[in-house]
């Protein structure tokens, strides 16, 4: 793996980013945040490369996970980096912060205060929390990488057979309405006899 590995990280709701961090300097911050005002709509993960790096999106209940990652990591260790800091950060805020809301930060109360200021002070405060924990989920997945490697194949395996299971499941959803509708006509068969 290169030396820099993971980059940069954030964590999102919509396009506000409520906690980041990034042991570099560079632009990572500045491309992530156009590319997350430009992702489509039609899946959970994305990958996009530019200039050496991979810019890898997770998106969860309406709050989008990033990694920033040299494209010598490969794409399966971001996203195993990924999972654990949806997983981490689910598990810490998941309760706290409404996910059907547009906007995470977003209250139903006083329509005259200033939404823009208790915002900020909310996501200033998220990143003050959470952005050490990213930092410790990136620490851990670049110190641990076969682990991470092996991870990410025994996820892949299990979404192999996910897709089969369902596969087989919708065979046999298939086969039991053909076998009612024999039934049917079967029965048909004997009422006109």
């Amino acid at each position: 793996m290169s030396q820099k590995g993971l980059i940069y990280s954030f964590v999102a709701k919509g396009t506000v980013v409520l906690a980041e961090h990034t042991p570099y300097s560079g632009n990572f911050s500045t491309i992530a945040v156009q590319c997350l005002q430009k992702l489509p709509s039609n899946s959970n993960k994305y990958t996009y490369s530019c200039d050496g790096h991979t810019f890898n999106f997770l998106i969860d209940s309406g709050f989008v996970f990033l990694v920033v990652a040299d494209e010598s990591v490969g794409r399966s260790v971001p996203f195993v980096f990924l999972e654990r800091v949806k997983d981490d950060f689910k598990q810490r805020y998941g309760a706290s912060i409404r996910t059907d809301d547009p906007h995470p930060l977003a209250d139903d109360e006083d329509e005259d205060d200033d939404l823009f200021e208790d915002r900020f002070s909310i996501a200033y405060n998220l990143d003050r929390e959470f952005g050490p924990r990213i930092k410790e989920h990136m620490q851990y997945c670049m110190n641990h990488p076969d682990e991470i490697s092996k991870l990410s194949k025994l996820r892949t395996q299990i979404t192999e057979v996910k897709g089969i299971m369902m596969d087989n499941i919708e065979k046999v959803l298939d086969r039991g309405e053909k076998i009612e509708l024999l039934v049917d006509k079967t029965e048909n068969l004997q009422f006109q006899v």
